[in-house]
């Protein structure tokens, strides 16, 4: 199939996205979902084929849906479909978020820990306090109903991150650079946190202010979007590892 050179792009990043996520301990077998809007669409965005691993994906893999779910490309015929619950989830925020070009949802070991503490996300670290705003949805089983999906959104209203409660983390950012950033920067404030708790001793707290100064300046528009300066860095990481996801 002949794809449009903004698509194809869209493609090879998020191929990219979904290799780099298990080399940081991201991913959760063949489960979880990374979606990506296509530059140019309101409602055609891409995810990964139900079945596969993150390591398997690749460009020329990733099937092209729409926000109500039709399939517009699916490379794999009958073979390979889409997971109902990533769809729920991602099209959800796709569908609210205008601003929102990529979603990624974990399962990752520190996120499901923290998304189970009654304390929430606490700003211990430099790397928290990004995360002083973070959104949270409570648990209402397998996300496979449509009606959780305005429940899911309003608890997500204009923040950049969201634990799920009992559940995982999920990301919504404006690129698949920016996205990668943020769910890496979050699974390592869940890791502290989930470490930090365990050693039993007396944790130090900043300051409102201090917490307040931090996570200004981690704003997009205050110093830098972050994610992009870094992007080429991890493209040439996995050019490296596991050079295939251009395929």
């Amino acid at each position: 199939m002949n794809y449009s050179q903004e698509e194809w792009e869209a493609r090879v990043n998020l191929a990219a996205c979904y290799r780099l996520m298990p080399l940081f301990g991201m991913s959760d077998l063949i489960y979880n979902h990374i979606t990506a809007r296509i530059p140019g669409t309101d409602d055609e965005i891409l995810i990964n084929p139900y079945g596969y691993m993150y390591e398997e994906i690749t460009a020329s893999s990733l099937i092209k849906i729409n926000i109500k779910g039709d399939v517009l490309h699916n490379p794999h015929g009958e073979e390979l479909g889409i997971n109902q619950a990533g769809y729920v989830i991602h099209s959800a925020v796709h569908a609210a978020r205008h601003d929102v070009s990529c979603v990624i949802h974990t399962h990752s070991r520190a996120g499901m820990a923290v998304s189970a503490m009654e304390c929430g996300l606490l700003p211990i670290t430099q790397t928290s306090m990004r995360f002083k705003d973070v959104a949270y949805h409570d648990y209402e089983s397998v996300a496979i109903e449509m009606d959780e999906q305005a429940r899911l959104v309003a608890d997500l209203g204009t923040q950049d991150a969201m634990i799920l409660r009992n559940h995982g983390l999920l990301v919504a950012s404006a690129s698949i650079a920016e996205a990668f950033n943020a769910i890496y920067w979050l699974e390592m404030a869940c890791r502290v946190q989930v470490d930090a708790l365990a050693s039993g001793t007396k944790l130090i707290m900043p300051s409102e202010a201090v917490i307040n100064r931090t996570h200004h300046l981690y704003q997009p528009t205050v110093r830098r979007p972050f994610g992009l300066m870094e992007w080429p860095a991890m493209l040439r990481y996995l050019d490296r590892r596991t050079p295939g996801y251009k395929d």
